[in-house]
């Protein structure tokens, strides 16, 4: 399947899955091959998993393009969420590599924004049947909260702005949003966006909803997934008020993403919105997004989209060693 192929390893390494695959950078289009996500608790360091990944597909690539759930603007790299550090030149050695591109994971799923199709993403709200348009917010929960931006407007003219955004401040309205404020400050000392808009935070705020107090064991709190599966499902009350209350901050901190970067459109991405865009559809997400006071109109013809491709940051760091490969760039 991949003999006589210019191939690079492509990876995307998130607090709870490590995602690999190969490009071909020789084709025309990026493409995906050999796809497969491993789940991170199990190895000790992201060269384990890489070396574990490249033995299964029996390739030795000399080039690679990594995602990660951290900044990635010095040569040691410490991911936010899951206890895995690195050196870029000591990883480069010892895989073996001529070239690395190391990039933020969101910044990533920026890169990739330009090549979706539109079977790759469902149209929420806005202008739906317009060309890209910029400023671009990209954003989205899963183990944490990513956001970047997009910047230009042409084809071949795009520029990624790569932020640390979900780690502002968390700003409560109303008083189950200050009663979760304070409950995840007790928790954590301080209480960020990401807090409340990532898998954590859903079970944070059912945990608030359910009456659990703060200190309380582990077990006290539900799974994440299993407080999404019981919203959807209709009957668990608790749950549904939860998953509301998630979607109706998620407005409210993409209108202020969007406003921050002046954008024209915004992409929601990560793991956990596209397994229920009908729920959010009928949410407070869009009053909530709008309720920007003199902005409300300027916000109105944002162009809103949730992206459902399988593996956008796989994508986008493709797409961002191909550009490294066509300026002749090097680690």
């Amino acid at each position: 399947m991949t003999a006589g192929l210019d191939l690079a390893l492509i990876a995307d390494i998130g607090g709870t899955n490590a995602r690999f695959a190969l490009t071909d950078l020789a084709s025309p289009r990026p493409r995906l091959l050999e796809v497969r996500s491993l789940v991170a608790a199990e190895f000790a360091s992201l060269q384990h998993a890489a070396e574990h990944y490249l033995q299964q597909v029996g390739a030795t690539p000399t080039r690679a393009g990594i995602a990660v759930a951290s900044p990635a603007d010095a040569d040691e790299i410490r991911l936010t969420n899951r206890a895995w550090s690195f050196s870029q030149r000591e990883l480069q050695r010892t895989l073996g590599l001529a070239q690395l591109r190391v990039l933020n994971d969101f910044g990533a799923i920026a890169h990739a924004v330009p090549a979706l199709q539109a079977d790759d993403c469902v149209a929420l709200y806005g202008p739906t049947d317009a060309p890209l348009r910029g400023p671009v917010t990209v954003m989205g929960p899963g183990t944490g909260l990513g956001v970047a931006q997009l910047v230009g407007g042409r084809d071949d003219d795009w520029h990624v702005v790569e932020t640390e955004g979900g780690h502002v401040t968390f700003a409560p309205l109303g008083d189950e949003e200050l009663e979760i404020a304070r409950w995840l400050t007790r928790q954590h000392g301080r209480t960020s966006t990401e807090r409340v808009l990532c898998g954590a935070g859903i079970a944070s705020i059912d945990a608030v909803l359910r009456g659990v107090q703060p200190g309380a064991p582990a077990s006290a709190l539900r799974e994440p997934a299993a407080v999404v599966a019981a919203a959807l499902e209709g009957h668990d009350h608790a749950a549904r008020r939860a998953l509301a209350r998630f979607c109706a901050v998620l407005g409210s901190v993409a209108g202020d993403a969007c406003l921050i970067h002046g954008a024209r459109t915004l992409m929601i991405a990560g793991g956990i919105v596209p397994r229920f865009v009908p729920f959010l559809r009928s949410s407070a997400f869009r009053e909530r997004f709008l309720a920007k006071g003199r902005f409300a109109a300027y916000l109105e013809s944002v162009a809103i989209h949730v992206i459902t491709h399988p593996n956008p940051g796989l994508l986008g760091a493709a797409m961002a060693l191909r550009q490294s490969a066509a300026h002749g760039a090097d680690a």
